[in-house]
């Protein structure tokens, strides 16, 4: 089993940037396809975006799509969250998981929030 450790969310403006990292450590990991996920208050948790192993394939949800970008960098387990012109529509707890089922227990998630 992994052991996911995400960070980098706090208060922001909207309009603003953050950057969010996820460490995961535990068991191999550039192997996997690994995604952000989200969950605002009284919502599911959703997909956010999605690398492949190699970093070279992205995905997105409609959403973020423009405005997020995934990362990785296999050398040190880590998967990034770029997020820019964030939005209060945004506010969330941010979570780093494989992208595919079966997924690993689920982080504590990092809290962002966007002020209008």
């Amino acid at each position: 089993q992994a052991q996911l450790i995400e960070s980098g969310g706090r208060l922001v403006q909207a309009g603003g940037s953050l950057r969010l990292t996820c460490v995961a450590s535990g068991r191999a990991f550039s192997s996997d396809d690994w995604g952000w996920f989200r969950q605002a208050p009284g919502k599911e948790r959703e997909f956010v975006a999605t690398i492949n192993w190699t970093g070279q394939r992205t995905t997105y949800a409609d959403s973020v799509k423009g405005r997020f970008t995934i990362s990785r960098d296999n050398t040190s387990n880590r998967v990034y969250l770029q997020m820019n012109d964030l939005q209060p529509e945004d506010t969330a707890v941010y979570y780093c998981n494989l992208a595919a089922k079966p997924q690993f227990p689920w982080g504590r998630g990092t809290q962002v929030t966007v002020a209008s």
